[in-house]
């Protein structure tokens, strides 16, 4: 499935952001100061990830941004699909060392930053280069593609504003690596649980989809796997998808039940949570038989993906008012 807006074409001007050419100019008399200093001041790895808020946005965002692209990751507590993306740009922040930054800001906490980026849904992936705002996608996207977008931002940001990067202590990375290595899994159903993540991505949906059932099968409670599967469905679901076309055809087949299934889950997929569950309490309303059942079905599985959150809540009083 093709991700919207994965592309570099698109550099838009935000209205409270400081203007191109005055970060470039900032950018070069960084580096003209770090050069008749001895060179570039080097940076630990834990600061190419960093959490911003408000107050610190234009110091931890726009004023890094005349020396090296931030990319801006809009998440949130209760969004399944920011679970999935956020750890890999994290990890490709590492991998690419000191090319870009992640901005990671919490949409709940950070409203008016929500507003000014003129976020609909959420995981949404912006980046910052020379104070300038690029889109650069909305929801969940294979690593592949991320990596090709990543690319790209860092070609902009090198030839049109001359960044070249910060640079990264790799010897205190190695030493923290070596320090906070990951535990071995000591639960009963860890390896499978660990399988099924990296099933999950390497794009591989139905093997992680039976790795969590076999989880399951012997513990039907097991929360981690009960979450996984329904991600991993869904994945395997909308994967393969034409965005435009499904929505399309959910637009004109209103009564199309499985119309509705497919552009409800392309909805969650995108950060879309209210406009999920809505379209689908909706089609439960208008259909009866096992055209209802299904459409009640797919919506009790969203749930579960979604989990403990108010949308969730709201949706089962609206859906009940419509069963009963």
């Amino acid at each position: 499935m093709q991700p919207r807006n994965m592309s570099m074409s698109g550099v838009v001007d935000l209205a409270a952001v400081k203007a191109a050419n005055e970060a470039k100019a900032k950018a070069e008399q960084a580096r003209a100061e770090a050069a008749r200093d001895g060179g570039a001041a080097v940076v630990p790895p834990s600061s190419l990830v960093i959490d911003v808020d408000e107050a610190g946005f234009e110091r931890d965002v726009l004023q890094r941004s005349a020396e090296v692209p931030v990319v801006i990751d809009f998440w949130a507590e209760w969004c399944e699909p920011c679970k999935q993306l956020s750890p890999v740009l994290e990890r490709l922040a590492i991998e690419y060392s000191g090319r870009f930054v992640l901005a990671k800001i919490d949409v709940d906490a950070n409203q008016m930053l929500m507003q000014q980026f003129g976020i609909q849904g959420i995981p949404a992936v912006f980046a910052v280069v020379a104070g300038q705002a690029l889109p650069l996608f909305q929801g969940a996207a294979p690593e592949t593609q991320i990596r090709q977008t990543l690319d790209q931002l860092i070609q902009v940001g090198e030839e049109r504003f001359g960044l070249t990067g910060i640079a990264v202590d790799t010897e205190a990375g190695a030493e923290q690596g070596e320090t906070e290595a990951p535990a071995a899994p000591v639960g009963p159903y860890d390896a499978l649980l660990e399988a099924a993540a990296q099933a999950l991505d390497a794009d591989d949906f139905s093997g992680a989809a039976q790795a969590y059932r076999n989880v399951l099968s012997d513990d039907p409670g097991n929360t981690e796997a009960k979450l996984g599967l329904g991600q991993a469905e869904l994945l395997g679901r909308v994967h393969s998808l034409d965005p435009q076309q499904v929505r399309k055809d959910a637009a004109e087949a209103p009564d199309d039940v499985e119309a509705q299934l497919a552009a409800a889950d392309l909805d969650l997929y995108g950060g879309h949570v209210e406009d999920a569950f809505s379209r689908l309490i909706e089609t439960v309303r208008r259909t009866t038989g096992d055209d209802r059942n299904a459409a009640r079905v797919r919506l009790l599985e969203l749930f579960e993906i979604v989990g403990d959150n108010p949308l969730v809540t709201a949706a089962r009083q609206s859906l009940a008012r419509v069963l009963f």
